[in-house]
């Protein structure tokens, strides 16, 4: 049964709210499609610590950016690691997705060089030891160092089918599971299994397809029309049919049966055609890193960027985060937002990738943003309350942060004054703490979270788009 607000209790939530309209304005355009990119860093490594860079702490801190890539040369040691992510989630303006390639093998970026031990590569595991057992034993071994170093995400399994051993990037480098597209879905399928054990988010690499070329996308542009068959898509169809609910890694390939203009990565027909209306894939897209020569050799920086997002495309990824000498965040920022008032890119298109990105942050970053059970050791200063993502659809993370012990409500209302949800009511020691807000059986509109304590009443205005 619903209850009422007294009159005077609902005035002073709308009071509260008014007078604390900056802290509660919705996401800028801006914002949103600052978590639509990923960065790698050089840094300065003259002490034998990688560290942050002025240029990415900016980005971070300012520009919203959604995600940032570690190579091996940003990686030395566990303990660097360590406190590298737990550098960038406390400069971050939003959680952050934190990635790295840990395949296997050759392409395994927590290796027996930074503290960590060597790893079968791919074919080793699919074809010649034939066992997925060896698979989901190598797989858990990798997620449970990915989620003690505090990356949560795995840009693998490998997808690829071994059509040509000798493939530049990926046969040759033994990054196949198989020949055989059933066998590559069997292996890929425990991998992932695993890394979402230790909640780590994986991305199939590379679609439609790179285990045919003859080519290499890193070096230049990669024609994969007269290798490429249909059963390359078999691994893809048979998980993403199967619940499937990481990320999928859209590879510079171009293929004139599929778009007879732009390689995959930067082709609405690839991305939203075949991957999302053909096959039913409805999460994260992530770009190849877009500086490969595949790409920049063959098209401008603002025309590739226009493409990718008309794609359906939801995150471009860079291996830096300068380029001119300026924020390379700052250019995409401009460049996407210049579009849109060009009316080249729909504003439309930037609100599905932003909810999309904000819906996986909701389910994978939760418990490494906010740990209920062990929460932060430090008490805030203040008492606050904050949501992500907001708008949101269906559900939302309510995080609260308490400077000392208090007997604590936590409660949503409608724009009435009537209760919807009632998140906690019991007292809790001084931290941060993190509560979902599931809102699938209300109607869209304006709700408000009120924090209760004995001395404070905090408001928070939050959005619910369906």
């Amino acid at each position: 049964m619903k209850k009422n607000l007294p009159s005077s209790f609902l005035l002073s939530v709308i009071l509260a709210i008014l007078l604390c309209s900056s802290l509660d304005a919705q996401v800028t355009l801006q914002q949103k499609i600052g978590q639509m990119i990923m960065v790698g860093f050089y840094g300065d490594n003259e002490t034998g610590i990688p560290k942050l860079p002025d240029s990415l702490i900016a980005d971070l801190s300012q520009r919203n950016v959604g995600g940032v890539i570690c190579f091996s040369y940003n990686l030395t040691s566990k303990g660097q690691i360590q406190q590298l992510t737990r550098e960038l989630q406390q400069t971050a303006e939003t959680p952050l997705f934190i990635a790295t390639d840990q395949e296997g093998g050759i392409v395994a970026r927590l290796n027996q060089y930074n503290g960590f031990s060597s790893t079968n590569t791919a074919f080793e595991l699919g074809s010649v030891y034939n066992s997925l057992d060896s698979t989901r034993a190598e797989a858990s071994m990798m997620a449970g160092w990915l989620k003690e170093c505090g990356i949560n995400i795995d840009f693998a399994p490998v997808a690829d089918v071994n059509v040509n051993p000798k493939s530049p990037a990926i046969g040759h480098y033994q990054r196949s599971f198989s020949g055989n597209p059933l066998t590559v879905a069997g292996h890929d399928s425990v991998f992932i299994a695993e890394m979402h054990k230790k909640n780590i988010i994986t991305s199939l690499k590379h679609f439609p397809g790179h285990g045919s070329a003859k080519t290499d996308s890193h070096l230049g542009f990669t024609d994969i029309t007269n290798t490429w068959a249909d059963s390359e898509l078999v691994p893809y169809n048979k998980l993403i049919a199967g619940g499937y609910d990481g990320m999928v890694m859209i590879g510079h390939l171009f293929n004139r049966n599929i778009d007879s203009l732009y390689p995959a990565s930067l082709s609405y027909n690839a991305v939203t055609k075949l991957l999302r209306d053909q096959i039913g894939f409805n999460g994260v897209v992530i770009s190849d890193e877009l500086f490969m020569d595949a790409i920049s050799s063959n098209y401008s920086f603002p025309e590739a960027i226009k493409l990718v997002v008309n794609s359906g495309t939801d995150i471009m990824l860079f291996k830096m985060n300068i380029v001119n000498n300026r924020s390379l965040v700052d250019s995409v920022v401009n460049i996407v937002t210049k579009a849109i008032a060009d009316g080249e890119i729909p504003e439309s298109r930037i609100d599905e990738s932003y909810n999309r990105i904000m819906g996986m942050k909701s389910e994978y970053l939760n418990p490494t943003f906010v740990d209920n059970n062990n929460r932060n050791k430090t008490a805030p200063s203040n008492y606050s309350l904050t949501n992500f993502p907001n708008p949101f659809n269906p559900s939302t993370n309510i995080v609260i942060n308490l400077s000392k012990s208090s007997d604590v409500s936590l409660k949503i209302y409608n724009a009435a004054g009537q209760t919807v949800g009632e998140l906690m009511n019991k007292r809790l020691p001084a931290g941060s703490f993190v509560y979902r807000f599931n809102a699938g059986n209300l109607a869209s509109g304006i709700y408000f979270a009120v924090l209760r304590t004995q001395t404070n009443i905090v408001t928070r205005k939050i959005v619910l788009l369906k």
